[in-house]
């Protein structure tokens, strides 16, 4: 019967289709077509497989900006048989009614759509990337924020904020979050009912070469968030959901997508902190080395946090790399350390911590873990007594978080867990420390 099976994530292709004239403007590597998803087990069961075809095709395609869908499912054979699973129908549930079989309808969807959507909402962010295609440039170079917008050798990306009251979205949502279940894990529809949902959808905007040199929009990426109450008259808002398409990642926009959602809160007099919910370990590091490398340009906290002024300057931080491993920090001498009479050294100062917290609207723990970061960063561990400090300090936060497990365990048995939890988490600083860069 294995010869009847496939699995739904190789048989399942995705393609963000483009109009003629804007694949024109692409560069011989960029691809935004026949990517395949990471989860299909929402869709199609716990085992991910689909029985009783040979050679299974499961074509979904996306017009790039309005994401209007078709949907083909081709095979060599099938078993006529009543175990037989129903592949189109099956993922049919989860998209809008009105997609596309027939594909020269769909293609000429597509060509329409190319200049006449638009993102809704409120435009909130955005950054410039040189143009893969032109001569010299690199997809993804994360360092071009100064470009020309109007050069054609010029990417736009904005980044639009929106709720159900938007005009439009509601249905725009229903065909984006498919994208919730194919990438996130244990991703899963957020009911419309609710009606606060908050949301920020992430668009290329890139120009055509003909001339008058039109601009058209590709759907990149979005992230769903939740505003709760916080005493005593402001809300805190939370992060709920965070994609990005697979042709677009690990170029740095699920960065610019993070900032431009931090952004948004510091701007919000309403709002008073971001918080995320139960992240995954990658968007976890997205999350920890933005937020670090916002504190680290941060010239005032910084030097309040240190006393005295602290470089950082977009090189490799220290503690980490040779330096860090060896027993020093690399964040000065140890005569200038010495000297310093800053907030954070440990023991740091709770009240002028809590100040900052408030200040940066960053969530309780994870701004602890941010400082504990800059201090590994900056201190002489070599130095006994300031190493026993930050030895407590951390552990005092980690035996409140683990509390319950904790109070249960017997003294010695205690002292060694907190011990090797606290090993394991001053390693993962050196790690994330070392993305910062």
């Amino acid at each position: 019967m294995t010869d009847w099976t496939a699995n739904s994530n190789d048989a399942l292709t995705l393609s963000m289709v483009r109009a003629k004239e804007d694949k024109e403007v692409l560069a011989e590597d960029e691809s935004y077509q026949n990517f395949h998803p990471a989860f299909t087990y929402p869709i199609y069961g716990e085992d991910e497989t689909i029985y009783g075809y040979k050679d299974l095709a499961i074509d979904l395609r996306y017009a790039s900006g309005s994401l209007a869908h078709y949907l083909s499912v081709s095979y060599a054979e099938k078993l006529a048989a009543s175990t037989t699973d129903d592949a189109q129908a099956t993922l049919s549930e989860y998209i809008p009614e009105d997609y596309y079989t027939d594909e020269a309808e769909f293609l000429q969807r597509v060509e329409e759509d190319a200049t006449s959507f638009r993102p809704s909402g409120q435009l909130i962010y955005s950054y410039t990337r040189p143009s893969p295609s032109a001569k010299g440039k690199g997809k993804g170079n994360a360092n071009a924020q100064a470009l020309d917008a109007g050069s054609e050798d010029v990417v736009e990306y904005e980044v639009y904020h929106t709720t159900w009251d938007t005009p439009g979205f509601r249905e725009y949502h229903r065909r984006m979050q498919i994208f919730i279940l194919l990438y996130i894990e244990g991703g899963s529809y957020i009911q419309e009912e609710e009606a606060t949902w908050e949301f920020v959808v992430l668009f290329e905007k890139r120009k055509r070469r003909t001339a008058p040199h039109i601009a058209t929009y590709h759907f990149v990426g979005y992230s769903s968030l939740y505003p709760f109450y916080c005493f005593p008259e402001k809300t805190r808002l939370r992060l709920s959901q965070f994609v990005i398409l697979p042709p677009y990642q690990r170029a740095g926009h699920g960065s610019e997508l993070y900032r431009s959602i931090y952004q948004y809160v510091l701007a919000q007099p309403n709002i008073a902190e971001l918080t995320v919910e139960d992240p995954a370990e990658a968007f976890e590091d997205l999350r920890d080395k933005n937020d670090l490398t916002m504190l680290l340009n941060h010239e005032q906290f910084m030097q309040e946090a240190f006393g005295e002024p602290v470089s950082y300057g977009g090189g490799r931080v220290g503690g980490v790399g040779k330096a860090g491993r060896s027993g020093r920090g690399g964040g000065g001498t140890a005569k200038a350390q010495a000297g310093a009479k800053g907030k954070i050294v440990p023991p740091s100062d709770k009240t002028w911590l809590e100040k900052w917290r408030k200040d940066l609207k960053i969530a309780g723990r994870q701004f602890q873990r941010l400082v504990e970061m800059l201090i590994l960063f900056k201190m002489d561990v070599s130095d006994v007594r300031n190493m026993r400090a930050y030895r407590l300090q951390v552990k005092e936060r980690l035996y409140r978080f683990n509390f319950e497990v904790l109070a249960q365990m017997e003294k010695d048995e205690r002292h060694e867990k907190l011990e090797e939890t606290f090993q394991g988490v001053k390693e993962d600083y050196h790690r994330i420390l070392a993305l910062v860069s």
